[in-house]
């Protein structure tokens, strides 16, 4: 398959609703890196023509699902189009040299990197634990994005598990607890992570997941009044000294309450007893402001406030952190934060990637997070 054969425009007319779907996603990007993605596109669809899903949709659906996964991050062509073609060297006839000299080495390289990972089959994983097998998988990633691509294809898989039988949705729902999200935490991928340990905790553990899930609803029901009131002081308070903020009250998930249980011997009780906020603002400068706001509202518990601003984690991860006591005698637990900290702390590595139209000297949690990344592979 040569670029000659093929033109280089995409009729837009003859692509179905879930490829046109992923063009309004990526409409971040450049017309012509757009016009390549769809390429992309075309040809995966063709390699894979006749294959389908467990679940009976054709194969192409799956890669297209994780390419969109990755588009909501941001991401570059590059890696947009690694993941539509993610599966096509080990399914498919097309060869490592046809994707190169259609879409050029990086492409190529990152297909055969998420290849290689999938090679490793995790079912010898009794011999080594999960803690070597992710060291070994990071290792094996030269550049980071085969880990999102595979990351991203892991929740397209864990979203869809519905259509695989009790064992393997067993296992797969394991090794995502285990090792993907895991990664997905040491990446600063909060988001992922969150959603990951949720379906994974859900598909391992459906009856502890429906029974937590419940009594967090309950126990919201009967809180969300006082946490009004908690978020309407808060919010009233910054508004008063003229800061300009948002205030989102958190709720934990099911996972991270059942591992807390279990990790910390604590009963759920004991953990629905906080309250949670965050607190966004529009610059580090105005976090420090809003943290001496807060403390005036309401007394700070000792030893329990943290600065990732000026000591950021090692992923690149800021915030302020700090506990307070609050009106209802539950202590308060508020994280403060700017947008772009916030966006950070959702996408973690993914967000150094996030397509820039300026590429800008990269700040200096940027900068600390590259270097911790080549220092973690």
């Amino acid at each position: 398959m040569t670029a000659a054969t093929h033109p280089a425009t995409v009729d837009l007319s003859a692509l179905p609703p879930y490829a046109l779907a992923l063009k309004e996603r990526i409409n971040y990007l450049p017309e012509a890196q757009v016009t390549r993605v769809m390429r992309a596109f075309q040809i995966g669809a063709q390699a894979h023509a006749g294959q389908e899903r467990k679940s009976g949709e054709p194969y192409i659906t799956h890669p297209v699902a994780v390419a969109s996964i990755l588009a909501e991050l941001g991401l570059d062509a590059e890696t947009i189009i690694a993941a539509i073609l993610h599966d096509t060297l080990e399914d498919t006839e097309l060869s490592r040299e046809a994707l190169a000299g259609e879409f050029g080495e990086v492409v190529a390289e990152l297909v055969d990197g998420v290849t290689k990972l999938d090679k490793m089959r995790f079912g010898t994983r009794q011999e080594a634990d999960a803690e070597s097998f992710r060291k070994m998988l990071l290792a094996m990633a030269r550049d980071i994005r085969v880990i999102l691509i595979k990351l991203a294809d892991r929740l397209h898989n864990m979203r869809t598990l519905g259509a695989k039988d009790q064992g393997s949705r067993r296992r797969i729902a394991r090794e995502t607890l285990e090792i993907f999200a895991p990664i997905a935490q040491r990446l600063g991928m909060n988001k992922f992570k969150a959603e990951l340990q949720d379906l994974g905790f859900h598909a391992l553990y459906p009856d502890r997941y429906r029974v937590i899930s419940e009594r967090i609803r309950a126990a919201l029901g009967n809180r969300r009044e006082a946490m009004g009131k908690i978020e309407a002081a808060l919010t009233a308070r910054l508004q008063a000294d003229h800061l300009p903020a948002l205030v989102v009250g958190r709720i934990k998930s099911p996972w991270s309450i059942y591992s807390k249980m279990r990790g910390e011997h604590k009963s759920f009780a004991q953990l629905m007893d906080v309250y949670g906020f965050r607190v966004v603002v529009d610059s580090a400068m105005s976090c420090y402001m809003a943290l001496g706001m807060v403390h005036a509202l309401y007394k700070p518990v000792d030893k329990r406030f943290k600065d990732f601003i000026a000591i950021p984690k090692a992923n690149g991860y800021q915030s302020l952190h700090t506990v307070l006591l609050g009106p209802f005698g539950a202590p308060i637990e508020v994280q403060i934060r700017t947008a772009e900290m916030d966006s950070v702390a959702e996408s973690g590595v993914a967000a150094h990637w996030a397509y820039k139209t300026e590429s800008g000297p990269a700040n200096s949690a940027q900068a600390r997070a590259r270097e911790w990344l080549s220092s973690l592979v």
